[in-house]
């Protein structure tokens, strides 16, 4: 799933890989029109799953903030409104969701399409956000003991 959900730069939302073409990639927006278009070379396309945020320590995978957001919302979407929150009350959300992140590089604008994106994941029923890697370690783990 982390590398078939991609964030385009110039484009709201965040968007599906349907397909590949020659010179192109073919998404699906995730949204209510599910509008397939095509995604060039020149446009900067992110995998969600190569995205941190920062932290006094170290950087911490999107995925992993998705997951603890998704454990603080009880798995619904999140309480706070993004648009109309001030920075302050964006802050104070994100510290209870992440309390060591670093308040020097993350910006209030990060925090809003954290939970931009995390609303439309939930919409459309993406919610596991754990790393498929990890959890088969995990489970691997698990089984040998």
């Amino acid at each position: 799933m982390q590398q078939t959900i991609l964030a385009i730069s110039g484009k709201p939302g965040l968007y599906k890989l349907v397909s590949r073409g020659n010179n192109n990639l073919i998404v699906e927006a995730l949204d209510s029109t599910h509008r397939r278009q095509p995604a060039f070379g020149t446009d900067r396309i992110t995998s969600l799953g190569d995205i941190a945020m920062f932290t006094d320590d170290e950087d911490i995978a999107l995925m992993e903030v998705f997951e603890k957001v998704k454990e603080l919302e009880g798995g619904k979407k999140a309480s706070i409104d993004f648009k109309k929150a001030s920075g302050d009350d964006l802050r104070d959300y994100f510290a209870k969701v992440l309390p060591n992140f670093d308040r020097d590089r993350v910006h209030n604008s990060d925090i809003k399409k954290l939970i931009q994106w995390y609303n439309i994941l939930i919409e459309n029923g993406i919610t596991d956000f754990k790393d498929e890697e990890k959890a088969e370690t995990a489970t691997e783990e698990k089984a040998a003991e």
